[in-house]
Order: structure tokens, then sequence, then C-alpha cells
């Protein structure tokens, strides 16, 4: 029998936009949709409200006036974890992917669909609480590293790393294949959990992923590229470093 798909999680969402009609639109379909929402129109508004009341997620412009959303998302996550959703009006990738550099767990390009918009922040938030996720996995560890599903804390050489919702779920998943090689259309439907998307966002949080759990990231042992596929997640760090 077919279990039946879980209730999408509610939550408190930042919604922080300069643009009055865009700021509505997605405040409504997110109220719409169960959840709570704050708006805020710049970025010194945007870190007075999360002080003031500290939200599940955000939905953060990149074009801000004064201080713009690179800014205003360094400055969150100096002060807590929380999940953030980039928006961006700009074609450039060099701009899509320095949001993800920064932090980002994801951008959606405007103009966009408010519903999928919805969909992805109902996709983080489901994987940001402890109640949604599965816990039927314990401790996993390979290579000097350690990760507690249940408690999302990740050490290297009992030295806490500092993850990311996506880099977590990234090296939790390679964590449980070890030796597999992984397309990135395959990394996106199993690990973020879409069946479409840009798929640059998977090579970034590789990238950023490897500069916190290896060595020397430009020549890494434990995520390996394979050529023509993906990526490959090699526990046996003591073979030949590879070029990336």
């Amino acid at each position: 029998m077919q279990q039946p798909y879980p209730t999408p999680p509610s939550g408190r969402v930042l919604v922080v936009d300069d643009d009055p009609t865009v700021a509505e639109v997605v405040a409504g379909y997110l109220s719409r949709a169960g959840h709570a929402v704050d708006r805020a129109a710049d970025g010194p508004s945007a870190l007075a409200s999360a002080a003031g009341q500290w939200p599940d997620l955000v939905v953060l412009d990149l074009m801000l006036p004064g201080m713009d959303g690179l800014e205003v998302c360094a400055r969150l996550r100096e002060r807590g974890p929380v999940p953030v959703i980039m928006l961006t009006a700009r074609g450039d990738e060099e701009d899509r992917v320095l949001g993800l550099e920064v932090g980002a767990d994801d951008y959606v390009t405007k103009p966009f669909s408010p519903r999928e918009l919805v969909l992805r922040v109902e996709s983080v938030l489901r994987r940001t609480r402890p109640a949604d996720r599965p816990t039927t996995s314990g401790p996993l560890a390979a290579a000097g590293l350690t990760l507690d599903p249940a408690a999302r804390r990740a050490t290297k050489d009992g030295v806490e790393l500092a993850l990311t919702l996506r880099e977590f779920d990234l090296l939790a998943f390679l964590l449980r294949h070890p030796g597999r090689a992984f397309g990135r259309e395959e990394l996106m439907r199993e690990v973020w959990g879409w069946d479409f998307g840009d798929l640059s966002t998977v090579t970034v949080h590789v990238r950023r992923l490897r500069g916190k759990i290896e060595d020397d990231p430009a020549r890494p042992r434990l995520i390996r590229t394979v050529w023509g596929v993906g990526y490959r997640f090699e526990p046996d760090a003591s073979a030949g470093p590879e070029e990336c």
C-alpha cells in the first residue's frame, strides 16, 4: 500500500524584498500555504526583524538598497544557522553561484513561479525539522568524518564542521553510499528532492563541501570527480590525490 505524502511543514518565513509587489505575492502564497510570514524591504529591517523573531527560513532578494542580500545573508549566519533561499533578477550565473558560495541553500531567478518557491521553501523546512527527518539512520563515520543525522552534527578528526543544510545532507548521502558514482541530476533528485533545477547548484555545493572536509580541496581525495558521470565518495583516502 502506498504511503501518503507527509504533511508539508509550516514555519516562520522572513521575506526580504524591496519590490512591494513581489513581497506581497510571495507573502500571500506562503501565508495560504500555512506559514507565518514577516516582511522586510531592506537589509537593516531584515536583521532587526530576525533579531525580534528568529525565522525558520529567509527568502532573500539579492539586489537590495544599501546592504545587498549577500551581506544580509552573511550577517544572519553570524547570529545563528538559518536556511536561506536567494531571489535574484540577474541572469549571470556568477551572481547565482556567489549566493550559494556565501551560504544560501538555494536560489530562484526572477521571474519565478510563486508555487515553485513555496515547494522549495517546504522542501528546505522539511529537512530542517527533527520531527520530519528520518531517524532510522544512526551516526555515520568514514575517513575521519563522523555525522550524527539526528543532532545534525558533523566532525572531522574530532573538530566540528560548520556545514550548511545542503552540505550536511550531501555529505550524509555520500557517506551512506561509499564508492558509488552519482550524476549531478541524481544527486539533485536524491539529496535536494527535486526533479528539476540548475545543476550548477550541485557543483557549487560539492566545491564548498570539499573546502571543508578535504585536506587539500584543490586535490580532493574524498569526493572524487568521475569524468562524464559526476562524483564519488572514496573513504580510502590513502589513494593518490586527484586533480579537480
